[in-house]
């Protein structure tokens, strides 16, 4: 099998909430790829920064910024990248949000704005640039699940809800575009360590907790997720549709790790 069914050469690519963490890891390696990436996300000074990385690997992008509760906002995104690039082969969305609390008492409004960005922001991106690879016949769409798509994690209850539909999501999907060309998957990674989460991992007992249960013994570097999204992104992919893509250093395959 040819490396070259995995080259992203004259493919275009965006990358929402593509600026920090694991969607700016994506947004270069979609790049080193030999995809042209627009990394998209709410502030501006992120935007222009992950720009200019892409720049400087050689790749074409815009500097357009977007927000995934604003529907509007989203079209407009799409409309620039058609303008300069003509068309868009493929969709990561990354953009999401957290937050730790018992469930008994979590704040309704808290609950509805996780619901909002990480499933209906996801929908949202499906919707607005799928409109366009259905007229197409083709597409590439990956979006960021979770291993709360599968287990229960303590006191995140909308976070786990939020995921375990953004997995469903990607099924439906799947089912319904993928006769006309446009594949959608999603990648669930495990734990990786972000500016966002460090401390959370490193000094506390639910950081021991993940780390003991990954039978790699660390956490995931960011980067490690760049293979599964290359993959789904490529015509190394064009018989897998409806698919979540576990990279968890074996966190789901765990049981008693001592």
């Amino acid at each position: 099998m040819s490396a070259s069914i995995f080259d992203l050469q004259g493919k275009t690519a965006v990358v929402i909430g593509g600026t920090t963490g694991i969607g700016h890891a994506l947004s270069l390696g979609l790049a080193d790829a030999g995809a042209d990436v627009v990394a998209s996300a709410r502030r501006t000074e992120q935007v222009e920064q992950t720009a200019a990385e892409i720049e400087a690997k050689g790749r074409k992008t815009l500097r357009r910024t977007s927000d995934v509760q604003d529907r509007a906002s989203l079209e407009t995104l799409r409309d620039e990248v058609l303008k300069a690039f003509g068309k868009v082969d493929i969709l990561v969305n990354c953009a999401g949000i957290t937050k730790r609390a018992p469930t008994i008492d979590f704040a309704e409004e808290d609950w509805d704005r996780i619901i909002d960005v990480n499933l209906t922001g996801t929908m949202r991106g499906c919707q607005v640039f799928g409109k366009h690879m259905l007229s197409r016949g083709y597409g590439r769409i990956v979006n960021i699940a979770s291993l709360s798509t599968y287990v229960g994690l303590f006191e995140v209850a909308a976070y786990s809800a939020s995921k375990a539909g953004v997995g469903a999501l990607t099924k439906v999907l799947a089912v319904e575009w993928s006769r006309q060309g446009v594949l959608v998957n999603a990648i669930a990674p495990g734990v990786f360590r972000t500016d966002l989460n460090a401390n959370l991992l490193d000094s506390t007992e639910r950081g021991r907790e993940f780390k003991m249960r990954t039978p790699i013994g660390r956490f995931g570097k960011t980067e490690e997720l760049v293979g599964a999204a290359v993959f789904l992104a490529s015509d190394a992919a064009s018989f897998v549709s409806g698919e979540i893509v576990v990279v968890d250093g074996g966190f789901l395959a765990s049981g008693v790790n001592q």
